[in-house]
């Protein structure tokens, strides 16, 4: 399957969320949609990706945009991120990797000079039909999601 690409179809998935839910992106259908992708929870940079997209919650809420991020992580694992940093958004469970492949996220990387496999750190802006309307690779934390919450504003 080819990765997901801007004008594409998003894959679809239907993963358990935090606090022991699911969600899948059909039935959001007709709602725009945030995904994003990060390595790990807990960890510095998804630490801040999280806790800005929770600043921008009622932002993307009054756009009338969904926000769901995804990592290879366990339920048990995003309950604990959650109450530790009190994050308001959705949290999705991919231990096996079903969205994070589907997506083309699950990357070769390198650090100290060791390579491995990975999530790369990604985002996705899914309109009202289920397309890929924007999508960011290899993201930079910084400024990031007041990017990702302009675009979807102008959906």
């Amino acid at each position: 399957m080819a990765a997901a690409a801007k004008g594409r179809k998003a894959p679809d998935f239907d993963l358990e969320t935090d606090g022991g839910r699911r969600v899948s992106l059909s039935s959001l259908r007709g709602t725009p949609v945030v995904v994003y992708f990060y390595p790990k929870d807990d960890t510095a940079g998804c630490t801040l990706e999280a806790v800005d997209f929770t600043r921008a919650a009622p932002a993307f809420s009054k756009a009338g945009v969904a926000v769901i991020g995804i990592s290879p992580d366990t339920v048990k694992s995003h309950d604990r991120f959650k109450k530790k940093h009190g994050l308001a958004l959705v949290l999705a469970a991919d231990p096996e990797r079903t969205a994070i492949e589907a997506y083309g996220v699950w990357q070769e990387k390198s650090m100290y000079g060791r390579t491995f496999m990975g999530v790369e750190r990604s985002t996705f802006l899914i309109d009202r039909e289920g397309r890929i309307a924007e999508e960011w690779r290899k993201v930079r934390v910084p400024g990031h999601v007041e990017t990702v919450l302009a675009a979807a504003q102008a959906l």
